[in-house]
Order: structure tokens, then sequence, then C-alpha cells
């Protein structure tokens, strides 16, 4: 679980199903060796691509638009740039390190932060050492970016995001 660039969610004990869902879906988009692993919380899995995720969400996006019942069990598929060790140290210093190539100086950001049986760092601590770090407006509503840290244990997943590269796949636990 050290390396992974999708973390994509299902229903609980829909996990098989979702990871040969999204193996078939990599395959479709092109990469020939993807891997997929489920991991210890339920309802997720994550998978590693060859081709940039950025690239893949956009080629499965495509796919939905042909057709939008393609997905029975993935809900969500969340692209991550940077995994990393589960340490504010070190997840402020991938932020500070990397938000620059992703945020332009006119940007709005907001950060979205998932913390799954992670007590070690606490939530507003994490958000406000983070939110320092970058230099642009805040815009909780209508951000143009997003930073989201996925916080798995002691592994972390960091990406930066425009708020429309999470598929969330329209379904009856997924209403809009």
């Amino acid at each position: 679980m050290n390396n992974f660039n999708l973390l994509v969610s299902t229903s609980r004990f829909n996990e098989v199903n979702a990871k040969a869902e999204i193996w078939f879906t990599l395959l479709m988009c092109g990469d020939k060796y993807p891997i997929i692993l489920g991991i210890k919380y339920p309802g997720l899995i994550t998978a590693t691509t060859n081709i940039d995720n950025k690239e893949v969400i956009l080629k499965i996006k495509k796919i939905l638009e042909k057709d939008s019942n393609f997905f029975q069990f993935i809900l969500k598929i969340v692209p991550i740039n940077y995994v990393c060790e589960t340490n504010l140290k070190v997840i402020k210093d991938f932020v500070e390190k990397y938000y620059t190539l992703y945020f332009n100086k006119e940007d709005s950001f907001k950060i979205e932060l998932k913390r799954r049986k992670n007590e070690i760092i606490e939530r507003d601590t994490i958000i406000e050492s983070v939110a320092k770090i970058i230099n642009n407006r805040v815009d909780l509503d209508n951000p143009d970016k997003i930073l989201r840290i996925e916080l798995l244990g002691n592994v972390s997943g960091i990406s930066f995001l425009n708020p429309d590269d999470i598929i969330i796949i329209p379904n009856k636990y997924n209403q809009f």
C-alpha cells in the first residue's frame, strides 16, 4: 500500500468486485499492468497505474459519458499525487515542496482531510498547519483547487486537484 496513485471506494463487502472493476477499467484505459490492492479499511482499495492518473480520470469520464451505468461497484475514484508517511512534518514538507506546481498564485483553494482511524494527529492541527504554507486565498464553497489529504493509518495520500478531478458515481448512495 505504500505506493498508489488512485484511491477507490466501494460499498462494504464489495471490495473484490470493485478491484475487478477498476482493474478492467485501467486495462481499457491502456495500462497493461495495473496493480490493485485491498487495504485494511473496509470499502477502500488502492490502484497503481502506469498512466498519468489525471489522464486516467479523463478516460474514465469518457467511458461514463457513453455508459453512465458502467460501474456497478465503484462509488468514487480519487487521484493521488504523492504517498508519504502519516507525520505532520512530512505532510507539510510535501505540500510546501509541491503545491506551487499545481496552484497558480491567483487560484483559491480549500483543504479536504479524510481521516480513517487516525487519532495520531488532530484534524484542526493538520488543516491549520498546512493552510499556513499556502499563500493563496481560501474559498470553502467554490475553490479553484483542492488540496486533499487522505490519512490511511501510517500512510497518507496527498492530492492537488481541480474540483472535477474526483469521479463520484451517481447512485442511490451518492445523491446530488
